[in-house]
């Protein structure tokens, strides 16, 4: 029998991990806290007020942005969800070059952005076109396919092969087994994909900052530009209001995984 390793054990393992964990939470915490501090400095508390989030709401160019982002987003997640499902459902059975298929999914995840943002770039130069809210969207619908792929592939992968054939043995047609049999056991991971595509869109920075256009700003290209032009308080208001936007959309794609596992009763 194979023993079990418990990594806990070897000394200076709790110190390190309670280290890193520490690291990386307390400059966001100090962030969320100094959100609502009332005072025109950046690292300063000023005493407890909302000031910050109000200069979010009546700034017409943070409004924009803010829309720009939730559009380009959610056309993103429904385009991309989309293609990543067919991804899955064709990659589901056993073909020559499945693996090398599978290898090209998913290699959006492993290049550099910025080398996908220039390559992106370019080709729309090279095939003409304009930059603007319709390029952001192409280019985030390529590049949020494998966060949807990915969940739904797994998903697939737990399908019991013999249900598929019990269908056959009645009689259904391809479509009448995946609309009543394919498709109510994989949605759980068809809703964690999409909303792990709408929050790689709505955080991304790098391809959004190559090829958006004139009136095409996204919130992420908007924070970034603040940061460089000069800050205010207000990155503090809307970095919080974004980190807990995709906190949120995470939590609620954990719950769907866990509620509708193919191994829970």
């Amino acid at each position: 029998m194979t023993r079990r390793v418990n990594l806990w054990r070897f000394p200076g393992t709790a110190a390190i991990a309670g280290a890193a964990i520490f690291f990386l939470y307390l400059p966001i915490t100090v962030l969320v806290l100094l959100s609502f501090s009332a005072g025109d400095s950046l690292a300063e508390w000023s005493g407890f007020g909302l000031r910050w989030y109000a200069e979010v709401f009546d700034s017409e160019d943070m409004q924009r942005a803010i829309g720009n982002s939730l559009i380009v987003a959610s056309v993103a997640m429904l385009a991309g969800t989309t293609a990543a499902t067919m991804a899955a459902l064709a990659s589901a059975g056993r073909f020559r070059g499945k693996r090398g298929v599978e290898t090209l999914l998913g290699l959006p995840l492993v290049v550099p952005e910025i080398v996908g943002g220039i390559a992106v770039l370019l080709f729309f130069v090279l095939v003409g076109i304009r930059l603007g809210i319709v390029s952001i969207m192409l280019a985030h619908i390529v590049f949020v396919i494998p966060y949807a792929y990915l969940p739904i592939r797994a998903r697939l992968d737990g399908l019991d092969p013999a249900l598929a054939e019990a269908a056959a043995d009645l009689y259904a047609n391809g479509w009448q087994t995946f609309r009543r049999i394919v498709l109510p056991l994989i949605w759980p991971g068809i809703a964690v994909g999409a909303l792990l595509a709408f929050i790689g869109s709505l955080g991304d920075v790098v391809i959004s900052y190559f090829v958006s256009g004139p009136g095409s700003t996204t919130l992420p290209v908007y924070i970034f530009s603040m940061v460089r032009m000069g800050v205010t308080p207000i990155v503090n208001a809307v970095s919080t209001m974004l980190l807990f936007a995709s906190l949120s959309l995470l939590v609620f794609s954990y719950a769907i995984g866990r509620r509708f596992r193919p191994d829970r009763p």
